[in-house]
C-alpha cells in the first residue's frame, strides 16, 4: 500500500503566481537563473537558486547559499507573496503540452515507504547533490521542489480527476513556454478520503524524476527523527512533497549524448570499430538530422554527416531489464569501449542533451568540439517501471520527462 497525505501548502497569492512560478532548479544554470529572475524579485528562483543574489563565482555548496535561500523564503512569507492554506488539502496539478494532458495529484508521501521500497527508484544519486538538497531543505525548513512520481494508471483515480476538472474552477491557470499549467484545490474531506483509500490499494509508486530531492527528504527525516525524543511519526518531516501521475499520461523524450572528441581515433578507425557492433547506414549531411523511430536504433552525427546505427543482435540482451535499454547498449558497446567514457556521471568529455532542445544542437556541439553526437530512441515508462521492479538502476540520464513541473506553486513546510 502507498500513503498519500493532505498538507497545508505554502503557495503564491493568485494574482502573483505568474511572477513567482519558475522552472525547476536543476534544469537551469546559475547564469540562466540570474537572467530569468532579473528584474523580478518575486521569482521562486531566488529560493531554489539563491546564489543569484550572492557574489559571482560563489561555491554553490557554500553555507551562505543555504542561508540566503532561508532569508529569501522568509521574506516571501513575511511579505505575503506566499501564504499557507488554513487546512490540509490535496491538490490537482494538470499540464497540457502540444495537445497532450497529464494530471497529477499533489500531496505528501511517506519517507518510511521510500526506505521500505514501496516507493521505488531507478537511478543512483550523487552524494554531493544529495547533501546539497538535504541542506537546502534543512536550512529553509521546507521542501521547495516536488518529486515527480508515477503509478500504474487506475480508472478510479481518473474518474476523480475528471470530476474535479469538470466541476471546479482552477485556482491557477497560466501558460508559460508553450505549456498550460492548471492547479485545483481538493478541499472536500470525502474526496480526500477517497483518494487516500485508493492510494492505499496502490502496490508501488515510482520516482520518475527527483531522486535527489526524495533522497534528501529521507535524510532530513532520519536526522530529525533521531534528534526528536518525542517523535511520533506524524510530524511533517516524515513526508516528502510530490506529484503523482498515472503512468499512461507521461511523456518521455529522447535524452541525447554528445562526446567532445573521438577518443584519439581517426574517423576511419572510429567508424571501423563502430561497425563491429552496429550496422551503419549513411542518412545525409548536416541539416538533415536523424531521429530514431525504433528501439535499438541510434542516430550518429560526425564530421558533418548523419548515420543510422542499428545494434547487431549479438550485443542485445532482451532478458535483462537494464542491458536491453538503448542507453545501456550505447554505453556498453560504444561510449565505453570505443570512446573511453567509462563513468558517464563524472567524465567531462560527455554532455547530455534533453530532446526538448531538438537535434540541430547536436550538430553544432559536435562540429564545435570535433566530436560525435548520438540521438536516442526514448526509454519507455514501462521499461522504467520494470527496472525499478527488479531492484535495478538505469544508466545516468536515461529519461527526460516533459513537461517539467514548475517550482513555486506549492511548498511543504516542515513545521506546519
Amino acid at each position: 500500500m502507498a500513503t498519500i497525505r493532505p498538507f497545508k501548502a505554502l503557495r503564491p497569492k493568485k494574482d502573483l503566481v505568474l511572477k513567482v512560478q519558475a522552472p525547476p532548479y536543476d534544469v537551469v544554470s546559475t547564469e540562466e537563473a540570474k537572467e530569468l529572475a532579473k528584474d523580478n524579485p518575486l521569482s521562486f528562483l531566488h529560493i531554489t537558486r539563491p546564489e543569484i543574489d550572492l557574489p559571482d563565482g560563489i561555491d554553490l555548496y557554500d553555507e551562505r547559499v543555504y542561508l540566503k535561500a532561508k532569508e529569501n523564503l522568509d521574506r516571501f512569507i513575511k511579505e505575503g507573496i506566499l501564504q499557507k492554506d488554513e487546512k490540509p488539502m490535496l491538490y490537482l496539478y494538470s499540464q497540457e503540452m502540444q495537445g497532450r494532458v497529464q494530471h497529477g495529484i499533489v500531496g505528501v508521501f511517506s519517507c518510511e515507504e521510500y526506505e521500505k521500497g514501496i516507493i521505488k527508484k531507478h537511478e543512483n544519486t550523487r552524494i554531493e547533490k544529495e547533501i546539497d538538497r538535504t541542506k537546502h531543505i534543512d536550512y529553509t525548513n521546507a521542501q521547495n521542489g516536488p518529486v515527480f512520481l508515477t503509478y500504474r494508471a487506475r480508472e478510479d483515480i481518473k474518474d476523480i480527476i475528471k470530476h474535479i476538472v469538470n466541476t471546479k474552477s482552477p485556482e491557477y491557470d497560466f501558460t508559460v513556454d508553450g505549456v498550460r499549467h492548471t492547479f485545483y484545490l481538493i478541499d472536500e474531506e470525502e474526496v480526500i478520503r477517497e483518494i487516500i483509500d485508493i492510494f492505499a490499494r496502490v502496490d508501488y509508486l515510482y520516482i520518475a524524476d527527483g531522486h535527489h530531492r526524495s533522497a534528501a527528504s529521507v535524510r532530513v527525516w532520519k536526522q530529525r527523527k533521531e534528534k526528536n525524543p518525542n517523535h511520533t511519526g506524524e510530524e511533517p518531516y516524515n513526508f516528502f512533497l510530490a506529484v503523482a501521475f498515472g503512468h499512461d499520461e507521461l511523456y518521455i523524450m529522447d535524452y541525447n549524448r554528445v562526446v567532445k572528441d573521438l577518443g584519439g581515433l581517426s574517423k576511419e578507425d572510429f567508424m571501423k570499430k563502430v561497425s563491429e557492433r552496429f550496422d551503419i547506414e549513411e542518412i545525409g549531411d548536416k541539416g538533415s538530422p536523424y531521429k530514431p523511430q525504433d528501439r535499438h536504433t541510434f542516430g550518429m552525427y560526425v564530421d558533418g554527416k548523419w548515420y543510422k546505427l542499428i545494434a547487431k543482435p549479438d550485443i542485445i540482451d532482451e532478458n535483462h531489464p537494464v542491458k536491453r535499454l538503448d542507453v545501456s547498449i550505447l554505453q556498453d558497446n560504444l561510449l565505453g569501449p570505443i570512446l573511453g567514457i567509462k563513468d558517464p556521471r563524472k567524465d567531462k568529455r560527455i554532455e547530455f542533451i534533453g530532446g526538448i532542445r531538438g537535434l540541430h544542437i547536436l550538430e553544432n556541439m559536435a562540429d564545435e568540439s570535433g566530436g560525435v553526437s548520438f540521438s536516442m530512441y526514448p526509454t519507455s515508462i514501462e521499461e522504467l517501471m520494470k527496472v525499478a521492479d527488479m531492484g535495478e538502476v538505469m544508466p545516468p540520464k536515461s529519461t527526460w520527462f516533459e513537461p517539467k513541473l514548475r517550482s513555486g506553486l506549492f511548498v511543504h513546510m516542515l513545521d506546519e
